[in-house]
């Protein structure tokens, strides 16, 4: 092969490749492959016929209101059973559903981990902020945040003495990184020593902003690292990593509201496809 058009097709696979790794791609299929196993899912643990059946039956109630409006006994009969009606539909619905956003709701989760947020710029400054529990602090006059240190690798600098916040009980340090991967920092107070991962640089690494101690639902929704140590005097670590968004002819949307509108879509058109009554 002559080496223009090696060169072409290298350069072609590279942006394919790019293309398909970008967020918004991976939003995209993950949308569509959400919206159809929302539809089979909900098809395969509801009562289609009873649904079918609660379905026409409102909308026979909602034509006989249009159609006798003269007639107040009738429209009042009617949006009764309009009410029971929509009340049997939701019962049938309400497990499906269920079935339907437990699993969906934890794979948002995970996917937050890789497009809520980018990974820290290289040479460019960030906080890192540690929270000491409020139980610690309660005669916080005696507290030294002083005895609150950290300990950072070779490649992550401090660029300015740590700030002590007294009344929201906090230390922050401002740091920067300068060579792009993923690393972990040490931070020590009264002779324990916890860690926190932070990302340099990088396309879609897993970012945990946060780390916690106990708050096990918040943890679930916020932190992708273990709990930090109940008997430790932090209660978190966190950083400010930049929220990531996803440009859609030139506006910027969090994926979230993006995944949310096609996966609606995807679940629609699935569902005509399928017949499948929701």
């Amino acid at each position: 092969m002559p080496k223009p058009i090696a060169g072409h097709a290298v350069a072609i696979a590279t942006f394919l490749s790019s293309l398909l790794t970008s967020p918004l791609a991976i939003v995209l299929v993950v949308s569509l492959v959400t919206g159809l196993l929302m539809v089979v899912l909900f098809g395969y643990t509801s009562d289609q016929k009873a649904i079918g059946i609660a379905k026409d039956q409102l909308k026979a109630h909602l034509l006989a209101v249009r159609l006798y409006r003269d007639q107040i006994p009738v429209v009042m009969g009617s949006y009764g059973k309009i009410l029971r009606g929509t009340g049997r539909y939701l019962k049938l619905a309400f497990k499906p559903l269920l079935y339907v956003v437990i699993p969906i709701t934890l794979l948002m989760v995970q996917i937050d981990r890789y497009l809520g947020a980018t990974p820290i710029p290289v040479n460019t400054p960030f906080l890192l902020t540690v929270h000491i529990s409020d139980q610690d602090v309660s005669s916080l006059a005696s507290y030294d945040l002083n005895s609150v240190t950290l300990d950072l690798p070779s490649e992550i600098t401090m660029t300015a003495p740590a700030v002590h916040i007294p009344e929201e009980s906090e230390v922050v340090w401002r740091l920067v990184g300068s060579r792009e991967g993923k690393y972990r920092v040490k931070i020590a107070d009264g002779g324990e020593s916890v860690e926190k991962a932070i990302c340099i640089g990088g396309e879609l690494p897993r970012i945990s902003t946060v780390r916690l101690r106990g708050h096990f639902w918040e943890r679930m929704f916020s932190s992708a690292e273990p709990a930090l140590p109940e008997n430790g005097p932090i209660e978190s670590i966190s950083i400010n990593y930049p929220d990531r968004n996803i440009e859609i002819a030139g506006y910027g949307m969090n994926w979230i509201w993006l995944f949310f509108i096609l996966s609606m879509a995807a679940g629609f058109i699935f569902k005509e496809l399928l017949g499948i009554q929701i």
